[in-house]
């Protein structure tokens, strides 16, 4: 029989945060695969575990996947762990759960610390809904469309981010969602210097351009609020002629009448005042 896959969050910090099962698991298991293992090992060595280890990363898992698939179907137990928080989250671990699935192997989890979770819950944000973003991309181009398309988002936000590229996220987030936008920037999580800080974009830039970050960063940022949202689409398609914005609808097999419906509602304006624009136009 094929052995199982056990998905093991690690503390993010504070060790007293990892859980009684994980504690289990990470001595039971056959081999533990872990993402810097130089990083792990301090965490095994402060609990005496002694399974052997075995690397799994961005770089190498490619070549290391189907090793690991391997001597599961030869009745391994795997522990799984990244180097803090929830294995599969911002990691390749998501691509051997998929390779496990593929192959009929079985696949859990032990749940523990996650720094998005965490983080949202400490922000004093809205925590009804939110969206996980991770790391934003390195490229300027990319990062902005991706900002672009959250730049009407009303849910709550989630970043991770390093110390050393700090100011140039909160630069892009600034020059897409505006400087008034409130973030919390929140810093070494469960650890003994944590800090957060909630101010607006344009005061995060000083205060941090000031005190060098150090650490890693969780943001989490403010959504805009249902009215917000909509005043932000209505500008946002003020810069689109009325033809234009009709031609999108029509295009795509509307008739005239709930083009006519649609674009008004989009731009906050009646049914009547399009009419009028479409008729004068005649």
């Amino acid at each position: 029989m094929a052995g199982t896959l056990y998905l093991c969050a690690t503390p993010i910090g504070n060790l007293e945060d990892i859980t009684l099962r994980v504690l289990r698991l990470l001595k039971e298991a056959d081999v533990i695969a872990a993402e810097d293992t130089r990083h792990t090992l301090r965490l095994l060595n402060h609990f005496e575990i002694t399974t052997p280890m075995t690397s799994y990363h961005e770089h190498n898992k490619l070549t290391k996947g189907p090793i690991l698939i391997d001597r599961l179907k030869n009745g391994e137990n795997i522990a799984l762990v990244s180097d803090a928080g929830m294995p599969g989250i911002s990691d390749p671990g998501a691509d051997l759960v998929k390779l496990c699935y593929e192959e009929g192997i079985p696949v859990t989890v032990a749940p523990g610390a996650s720094a998005a979770i965490t983080a949202v819950v400490l922000s004093g944000m809205n925590t009804r809904r939110f969206a996980f973003e991770g790391f934003l991309p390195s490229d300027k181009k990319e990062c902005r469309e991706i900002l672009q398309k959250l730049q009407t988002e009303h849910r709550t936000m989630v970043f991770y981010e390093a110390p050393h590229r700090l100011l140039d996220t909160l630069e892009a987030l600034s020059e897409v969602f505006g400087k008034e936008r409130k973030v919390a920037c929140i810093r070494e999580l469960t650890k003994r210097f944590e800090e957060k800080r909630t101010d607006t974009l344009e005061n995060h830039m000083v205060y941090w351009k000031e005190n060098p970050p150090k650490g890693e960063f969780v943001l989490v940022a403010e959504g805009l609020s249902l009215e917000e949202q909509k005043q932000q689409q209505q500008e946002n398609w003020e810069k689109v002629s009325i033809d234009e914005h009709m031609a999108l609808y029509t295009a795509q097999g509307m008739t005239q009448k709930d083009a006519m419906k649609k674009v008004a509602k989009e731009r906050g304006v009646s049914k009547r005042d399009i009419y009028a624009y479409l008729h004068q136009e005649k």
